[in-house]
């Protein structure tokens, strides 16, 4: 992944989705050279020189201050996750070399935290890093992420729903909505290069996705990126059928880079009833399931 590629592909693709009406701008007469805005329309609206905005755009964020960086927002009507997209790229300009080249160490979670995994016996619980490894999770995670699991096992990699949402041909079936799930993963991997384009890993893992799967390149092209934090999710489970779960997205603020997930459903619900027999599985089990390793 090349830094000034990616803020160049960006803001593009972001201005070529707007027409000068959606703006409030003239829309002309005439065929139009260019999909969406022109540069110099968008430079109008974020009140910096056409100049200026053309750099901006081939990739040179480098001392573009937060006011800049507002007025292309707002220019570009970015939503949240791509505002904080821009300012991650813009960071990562500004980065020093020797900081860009730092190896990124694969994070572990401290005993204190599985043992508060492990202790969420009625809530599948799991901790995930920016490169959608699976780095640690509670009984019932593993249970209800067996597909996951399993694909690692078999290809000797570290669980990770991005590998497994896009190379494993059963997920199409564990995951009903694979298309969204498809692009919820696409949109958190963009993010996490945002924040990260020099995080070697990450980019081997989309070189990996690029190589192996049509999809996963096409999505990519898109540069959506997208926040998680709340929703529903749908699965398939192999042995309890579908379950219709809430899930939440909490930041671990001891750990940077990792955020831990739980699923949860109401009580009285055929969901809530599906956990239940997730967890006596799990029960019965023990710790049958585990990615490779460990």
């Amino acid at each position: 992944m090349d830094q000034r590629d990616e803020v160049r592909d960006f803001l593009s693709s972001r201005r070529a989705r707007l027409s000068p009406t959606d703006v409030g701008l003239p829309a002309g007469t005439g065929r139009r050279r260019v999909a969406g805005l022109r540069r110099d329309e968008v430079a109008v609206l974020a009140g910096v020189s056409s100049e200026y905005y053309a750099r901006l755009e081939r990739g040179n964020l480098a001392g573009a201050s937060d006011a800049v960086l507002d007025a292309i927002a707002a220019a570009l009507r970015l939503d949240e996750a791509e505002q904080l997209h821009l300012r991650n790229l813009a960071h990562a300009a500004n980065q020093s070399t020797r900081r860009r080249r730092t190896p990124t160490p694969r994070p572990a979670v401290h005993a204190s935290m599985q043992r508060v995994l492990d202790a969420m016996t009625t809530v599948p619980a799991y901790v995930r890093d920016s490169h959608m490894d699976v780095v640690a999770g509670n009984a019932l995670a593993r249970e209800l992420l067996s597909p996951v699991y399993r694909f690692a096992r078999h290809t000797g990699t570290p669980p990770n729903s991005a590998r497994h949402a896009f190379l494993d041909a059963s997920a199409r079936d564990y995951y009903p909505d694979w298309e969204q799930v498809t692009h919820d993963c696409v949109a958190a991997l963009h993010g996490a290069a945002g924040h990260n384009p020099y995080d070697k890993p990450l980019s081997d893992l989309v070189g990996e996705l690029s190589t192996r799967s049509e999809m996963f390149r096409t999505l990519w092209a898109t540069h959506d990126v997208r926040l998680h934090r709340t929703g529903l999710k749908r699965l398939r489970h192999p042995e309890v059928g579908v379950l219709v779960l809430e899930y939440d997205v909490m930041e671990l603020v001891q750990h940077p880079g990792l955020v831990l997930i739980a699923y949860s459903a109401a009580p009285g619900t055929p969901a809530a009833d599906g956990l239940a027999l997730l967890a006596s599985l799990a029960a019965t089990r023990g710790d049958a399931i585990t990615a490779p390793g460990g």
